[in-house]
């Protein structure tokens, strides 16, 4: 996926979830924070940022706060691009090579789940996570407690008594990492979830991306760690 018209800023504070304070040659502006997460390890003062324009006409933020760099790392941030870059990822043949359907959005039972998809012969689903918590080399999710990624764990395990597959995919929207991790210091209740659905048949893949401030693309495959 690609962004229009990036530009850097410098990030000052952020007074919610929503928005962030950042100068933009010099110039304080308000920004659309594209993650409510915590992020607080990332968005820290004085760090450089990466905008683009804003979409919604006559909105307040005239900007979409995207990516942030922490060290040599070039950390996308934006919550909605994992599920546009795993579409963009598995239409060009590199989740199955024989798929003739994905639908994103789809609600089977109590969970909507963000793809479900078809081959000829198969039929499944498919959970999105986007991670960008990193510490040592290893990344992690969520970086906050999340009961709705628990219940998805649980509805696709679900999905397997009834016949479909299922997988979590976890986007690493950054380029380096030696392994991927649930963060059971923060939410061990997740990594409890992940470790049974995983022990019951849902696939849990964990790719990193290549980015630059203006592309995002699924790359590569990591360890993963349960």
């Amino acid at each position: 996926m690609t962004y229009p018209s990036v530009l850097p800023a410098t990030f000052v504070s952020r007074p919610n979830r929503f928005v962030a304070q950042v100068l933009v040659d010099g110039t304080p502006v308000s920004v659309h924070v594209k993650n409510t997460g915590r992020c607080r390890e990332l968005l820290r003062p004085g760090v450089r940022v990466w905008l683009t324009p804003g979409t919604t006409p006559g909105r307040k933020t005239p900007y979409d706060l995207i990516a942030v760099e922490k060290g040599e790392r070039l950390i996308n941030m934006d919550a909605q691009a994992p599920n546009q870059v795993f579409g963009e990822w598995a239409r060009a043949g590199h989740f199955l090579p024989d798929l003739t359907l994905l639908q994103p959005e789809h609600r089977y039972g109590d969970s909507r789940f963000d793809f479900y998809w078809e081959t000829p012969t198969r039929k499944g689903f498919v959970e999105v996570q986007g991670v960008t918590l990193e510490e040592d080399g290893g990344v992690y999710f969520p970086d906050a407690p999340t009961q709705r990624g628990i219940k998805h764990l649980h509805g696709l395990t679900h999905c397997l008594s009834q016949g479909y597959e299922a997988a979590v995919c976890f986007v690493i929207q950054m380029a380096q990492a030696d392994f991927f991790a649930p963060n059971t210091r923060t939410h061990p209740a997740f990594g409890e979830a992940l470790r049974q659905a995983a022990q019951a048949g849902v696939q849990v893949m964990a790719y990193t991306c290549a980015v630059t401030p203006d592309r995002l693309t699924m790359d590569r495959p990591v360890p993963i760690h349960l």
